[in-house]
């Protein structure tokens, strides 16, 4: 009798130049917009403002861009990482285009590198996923590698491919939206005064705020962007593991570091891209997640006045204030290394 459930891709299943067109557009709306404000404390006044986003050239409030990111990411799931052991990092990721409530997302992603891991049982797969909207337009692009199951530890390992990635992505390269001055922002509306000039390379931003993480919140997050994976969802399952519980997605976590970098960040109203991350270690529910910033670069937008480029360091960690400004060790959960824009 032919399966008719999907059991998800096992290492052995890929290979490389592998495309994968994932299943289950998505259209955006109004509602996914307003529970990933209620699960999250962003305050960016243009992901929140339809008017603050006209003045400055928008039609509307865009969506925001970790929500756009999560969205895609979760079409991958069931495709690339269903038998996950854990994400493990992200590069040369570039948000191209903004997403509005009514558009429909849609992802590709193709297989870049493969890797067995020294135990026999689980391999690195790296892949290259792409985001588009119901006009063929990519709005964001990214590679990401992650730890997969095998389905038979004594199946032959395949040649290793471990593709030469980008370390930062060029500013040069990064999408300004088309129509826009960022001259016209209200910094009284936007709750920030600090513009472009202000931020001064190997500057340290202590975010201060603390969140902690819901074990309900964290599904429901992860639900929304229809992000199946199991280590997130299956307690009977994930109750025999290294763990014992569920891990929270890795994803959560950077969107409550985004969300609590406004405080010290508040005009960075745009991701631009994504140069690497990592999660350097499991948060679980319960876990309450701090974070702090340091300016790693600046760089101009080429052809613009009214804008420039922030390269940013985010360290979140849980049950661990940041006034020390923690890089590794206990408590840090997450390293992220990314592109922002900025009123100038």
């Amino acid at each position: 009798m032919m399966m008719k459930t999907n059991p998800g891709n096992f290492f052995e299943d890929f290979e490389v130049g592998q495309t994968l067109h994932h299943a289950t557009p998505r259209t955006v709306t109004e509602g996914d917009v307003a529970l990933y404000t209620a699960l999250f404390p962003s305050r960016f006044a243009l992901q929140s403002s339809d008017e603050f986003a006209r003045q400055l050239g928008f039609a509307r409030a865009p969506i925001d861009d970790m929500l756009a990111f999560h969205i895609v990411f979760g079409k991958t799931v069931p495709d690339i990482s269903l038998n996950a052991v854990a994400n493990l990092g992200y590069a040369d990721c570039r948000f191209l285009k903004p997403v509005f409530p009514g558009d429909t997302l849609s992802a590709s992603s193709q297989v870049i590198g493969l890797k067995e891991n020294s135990n026999g049982k689980t391999g690195v797969v790296y892949v290259r996923s792409t985001g588009s909207n119901q006009h063929g337009d990519t709005v964001l692009d990214y590679v990401r590698w992650v730890m997969v199951r095998k389905r038979d530890e004594a199946a032959p390992a395949p040649e290793a491919v471990v593709p030469d990635l980008k370390t930062v992505v060029d500013p040069a390269d990064l999408r300004v939206p088309e129509g826009t001055d960022f001259s016209r922002f209200d910094p009284a509306l936007s709750g920030a005064p600090f513009r472009w000039n202000d931020y001064q390379v190997g500057e340290k931003i202590d975010h201060v705020d603390g969140v902690t993480i819901e074990e309900a919140e964290h599904m429901m997050a992860t639900r929304l962007y229809q992000n199946t994976a199991k280590v997130h969802f299956n307690q009977f399952t994930e109750g025999k593991g290294r763990f014992g519980r569920r891990l929270i997605y890795g994803g959560h976590v950077i969107s409550m570091a985004r969300a609590l970098s406004f405080n010290g960040l508040g005009n960075a109203f745009t991701v631009a891209g994504i140069n690497g991350g990592r999660h350097v270690a499991p948060c679980f529910g319960g876990d309450t997640v701090f974070a702090w910033t340091e300016v790693l670069d600046s760089a101009p937008c080429p052809g613009r006045n009214d804008l420039g480029a922030l390269r940013l360091r985010t360290i979140a960690t849980k049950d661990r204030l940041c006034n020390d400004f923690p890089e590794e060790g206990d408590g840090v959960i997450l390293n992220l290394d990314y592109w922002v824009l900025i009123p100038s």
